[in-house]
């Protein structure tokens, strides 16, 4: 049983490993994975997807688990003797991610992966939200993902960077009537067109989106995203959303910031969560469709390299910077030509926006009086 697993400690500061994984540590890594997260039939082709393209943009080396020998919990948490604790949490994330696909999740996966996070001496809430999943327990699982998750230690002062007259009690708390924090918005239009805060408010207008502080907005903790989307350069569609959420929560610091990347893919793979953040509602197997899986890896390997909150930042505090300048500034790099030939587009492309987001913005378009411009982007084909 999981409770009775005795975990590898964990090394001495001056036996840490901190070099880039070998091939030869990926291949043990994927096989531990791989055996833990195998369904009664084998690896369905999505977990197979997610092993080789997050090896591949992690570390260089590409793991093909098809035929891998088997490695137990007790095989990994050898492997990984020398890792620190965050290390070992990431892989336990991997473990996590490749379980929730899965759906309906069989307790003997939850079991295993378990098993393999308390060998490594790691305990991540997100276990329990896996469990509650193979139990059936949504609700339990909903509760389970605010206790344990990213904002469970929200508090007033986190909603500064929002601009909100007031602290919001909840991350997710809409604030529909605020007209100060919808000026601050509005002043944006009067920025450089190749600026950020410019950017962002013709991503809002060419999307039909209602900026904060208007009735019928997104809750403005949400709406933080939205800025990613310009500077991680990805368009609206669902497929985009696991990307933007994937260097999101890569790129936090706090591991609990891998909440967020398992909020998205319960809600856009399996759809085993009916809402998430304010607004979000459920819409499956958009994950598993070809090359988003490439994409999300790549999104995680961008987020790897920021390595910062990105859902903290006073983007109005960079609002006037050009694009690539508050790029570099937080360090979000390009995409990986393999992202880019597996689908991944910017807001302004084709494919970068959806048919109902269009239509909304020639309807706001035509609300305002003014000639509707999607800059480019279209929807997939």
């Amino acid at each position: 049983m999981a409770g009775m697993t005795v975990p590898v400690p964990l090394p001495e500061a001056d036996e840490v490993d901190l070099t880039p994984p070998s091939a030869e540590l990926v291949e043990l890594i994927g096989r531990g994975v791989a055996t833990a997260t195998a369904p009664p039939g084998g690896l369905v082709p999505l977990q197979r997807m997610l092993l080789k393209a997050v090896s591949k943009e992690m570390t260089g080396h590409q793991v093909d688990p098809e035929g891998l020998a088997p490695l137990g919990p007790e095989g990994l948490a050898e492997a990984l003797r020398r890792r620190n604790l965050e290390f070992r949490t990431r892989i336990t994330h991997l473990l996590i991610l490749c379980e929730l696909v899965l759906t309906p999740l069989p307790d003997e996966v939850c079991r295993r992966v378990g098993e393999c996070a308390a060998a490594l001496g790691v305990h991540d809430g997100m276990i329990q939200v896996s469990r509650d999943y193979a139990a059936g327990s949504r609700g339990l699982a909903a509760v389970d993902f605010d206790r344990n998750g990213y904002t469970a230690d929200w508090s007033e002062e986190q909603s500064a960077a929002l601009h909100t007259s007031r602290p919001l009690d909840m991350p997710w708390d809409f604030d529909a009537a605020d007209s100060a924090l919808a000026a601050r918005w509005a002043s944006l239009e009067q920025l450089a067109p190749n600026s950020l805060g410019r950017q962002v408010l013709d991503f809002y207008r060419a999307r039909g989106f209602i900026v904060p502080g208007l009735p019928g907005s997104a809750p403005p903790y949400l709406a933080q995203h939205d800025w990613v989307h310009v500077l991680g350069d990805y368009g609206t569609t669902v497929e985009a959303e696991i990307e933007v959420f994937g260097l999101i929560a890569r790129a936090i610091p706090d591991p609990r910031g891998f909440s967020l990347l398992a909020m998205v893919i319960s809600l856009f793979e399996t759809g085993v969560m009916e809402r998430g953040a304010g607004l979000f509602q459920a819409d499956a197997h958009h994950l598993s469709r070809a090359g988003v899986a490439e994409r999300l890896a790549d999104a995680m390997r961008r987020g790897a390299q920021c390595g910062r909150d990105l859902m903290a930042v006073d983007y109005f505090d960079m609002a006037g910077m050009e694009v690539d300048a508050a790029r570099n500034e937080l360090g979000i790099v390009a995409k990986s030509a393999d992202a880019i030939d597996a689908g991944s587009v910017g807001p302004w492309e084709p494919g970068g926006i959806s048919p109902f987001q269009l239509s909304a913005g020639r309807a706001l378009a035509e609300q305002e009086g003014r000639e509707y411009d999607s800059l480019g982007a279209t929807p997939p084909v």
